[in-house]
């Protein structure tokens, strides 16, 4: 069964999976494909043509824009924003309004389990690797690697997460999750 909240606006061109629940506020626009089992909170927008994987988790108040793309199993925290144009401008150089073709999206890409924390901000041509973590306040200016910890502003590479979400330590034959047990290389793939 899939939910939508009377307030939402979901396009009747977007695609949405079964299970998913859109909340109040929402805005999915058309061509937007959205998994199965997919958490889509208040006041979201996805723009127009972004996949969305399956058991995705997007807080309140996310902006995930064109050219942007999650795969399956990734959480955005509260207020993060998915941009897509690295030279943005409201006017053209003679001072027309700029429209649709006047815009140079660079796409974005969220690898599988990735978590983005709460008002991160994701710059165009970023790829946020495999179960990657970005710190919340994060500003992403450049790619992320699979179970990658970064944070600040710019953000940087700090160490490694697990699966489960908890930083990896060194245990002299790679990392070890001290929470769950888990041993990956150094660093991890």
């Amino acid at each position: 069964m899939i939910r939508i909240h009377p307030t939402a606006e979901v396009s009747a061109e977007a695609e949405i999976g079964e299970g998913t629940a859109i909340w109040n506020q929402a805005q999915v626009r058309n061509g937007a494909r959205i998994g199965r089992e997919c958490i889509i909170g208040k006041n979201v927008y996805i723009d127009f043509d972004v996949p969305i994987g399956d058991r995705v988790k997007i807080q309140n108040n996310c902006s995930v824009y064109h050219g942007a793309a999650l795969e399956d199993g990734v959480f955005l925290g509260p207020h993060v924003v998915i941009t897509n144009d690295l030279y943005p401008r409201a006017i053209n150089p003679d001072g027309t309004l700029q429209g649709d073709a006047d815009w140079e999206v660079s796409p974005v890409r969220v690898c599988r389990g990735a978590a983005i924390g709460a008002g991160a901000v994701i710059l165009p041509g970023v790829t946020v690797g495999a179960f990657a973590l970005v710190g919340a306040g994060a500003v992403v200016t450049r790619d992320v690697p699979a179970h990658g910890l970064v944070v600040g502003n710019p953000a940087r590479l700090i160490g490694y997460v697990c699966v489960c979400g908890r930083r990896l330590g060194e245990d002299g034959a790679g990392l070890r999750c001290a929470h769950c047990g888990s041993r990956f290389t150094n660093p991890p793939e």
